[in-house]
């Protein structure tokens, strides 16, 4: 129960569905952790308070679990790393394998619990071979199955979405009805451990590093102006270069040995294949042919009918059958077929 509407909603469902429940919260960070004042109230102890609030109105138990140490080591750190390497990573995906499905799945496990209850809105199915389906929620508008392509057989099994088959409206009117205090709460936008935005500066109060400034260039070289360092950009990015140039320049790469940004025109950011590594498979096994699916790239991305086949090292290349635009090292490509996830991982190269 993170505090907000969602979980609250789903505990409420569960509790409805019959199931015998227990709310728990994941303490994941400490003030000074994301850069806040130790003198100010921490946004995560006031939604600490608020899924407490709901666990009482509920009548059931409700425990807060410091994973601290886990949430710090697997996910802040994986997100430092990430960008350091001039990826631009998805922190939500590795909360989700690391700490919502992994330490908490089994710190349940060692209560007895038969399973964890999320609010994703997503479904879990079981088809005809037993072989447990990762789908899309009902409202395509609140899908979150893009987040959660790391699931696996065993931990599909033993979880739970009752909001899968809810529009966002609907879970509001629900919990307004159940008199929850949170039910018009607003919904989180940014990153829970940079709640300013600025990434750059997190890593660099995190690392004490300074990231050295460099040349943007255009492709064939030609100086343009000095970055700030690596860190403050990513693939696609137009805002904040301070470049004055004839057209609109973006972000095409980033050279690290070089320590320079490559800029060029929007025509020039669109790649019709990626290769992805960490691949997690789950409605099938790993296809021994090349598959015709959809895929997207980004979590708010576009979705794009492709191709997909497993290479030898055990990535897996996808080709496009229309280039897309700012594919991005470090973000997930998942794979579907219909409302089906087939699997995702992580994009490691944007070329063939």
């Amino acid at each position: 129960m993170s505090g907000g509407v969602d979980s609250s909603a789903a505990a409420f469902l569960m509790q409805e569905a019959g199931w015998d429940c227990i709310g728990a919260t994941m303490r994941l960070y400490q003030n000074e952790d994301a850069g806040i004042s130790a003198e100010k109230t921490c946004c995560s102890l006031d939604d600490v308070e608020d899924a407490r609030a709901v666990a009482f109105r509920l009548g059931i138990p409700f425990y807060v679990f410091n994973f601290s140490e886990d949430f710090s080591r697997q996910v802040m750190d994986r997100f430092v790393c990430a960008y350091e390497r001039g990826e631009t990573p998805n922190p939500c995906i590795d909360c989700n394998r690391y700490l919502k499905f992994d330490r908490l799945y089994r710190r349940a496990r060692e209560l007895g619990c038969d399973c964890v209850a999320t609010g994703h809105y997503a479904r879990i199915e079981q088809n005809e071979n037993g072989r447990w389906l990762l789908k899309r929620a009902c409202d395509p508008s609140k899908d979150q199955s893009y987040v959660l392509y790391s699931l696996t057989q065993e931990q599909l099994a033993h979880t739970q979405f009752p909001l899968g088959i809810y529009s966002k409206p609907e879970i509001r009117a629900l919990a307004e009805r159940a008199g929850f205090c949170n039910a018009r709460k607003h919904d989180s936008q940014d990153i829970c451990f940079v709640p300013d935005g600025d990434y750059a500066a997190f890593i660099a109060r995190r690392t004490g590093r300074a990231y050295a400034p460099g040349n943007f260039v255009l492709e064939d070289g030609t100086v343009l102006g000095r970055h700030k360092g690596m860190i403050h950009y990513t693939i696609g990015q137009r805002k904040g270069l301070g470049i004055a140039y004839a057209h609109p320049l973006y972000v095409r790469r980033k050279d690290l040995e070089r320590n320079e940004v490559v800029l060029s025109g929007n025509e020039d950011l669109f790649s019709d294949c990626l290769t992805a590594r960490d691949f997690n498979w789950i409605a099938m096994e790993a296809p021994a042919d090349e598959i015709q699916c959809t895929a997207r790239a980004r979590y708010q991305g576009r979705e794009a009918a492709c191709s997909a086949r497993m290479l030898a090292d055990g990535t897996v290349f996808v080709r496009f059958e229309e280039p897309q635009r700012a594919i991005t090292a470090g973000q997930a490509v998942v794979l579907y077929d219909g409302d089906t996830v087939l699997g995702g991982g992580t994009i490691c190269s944007m070329e063939d």
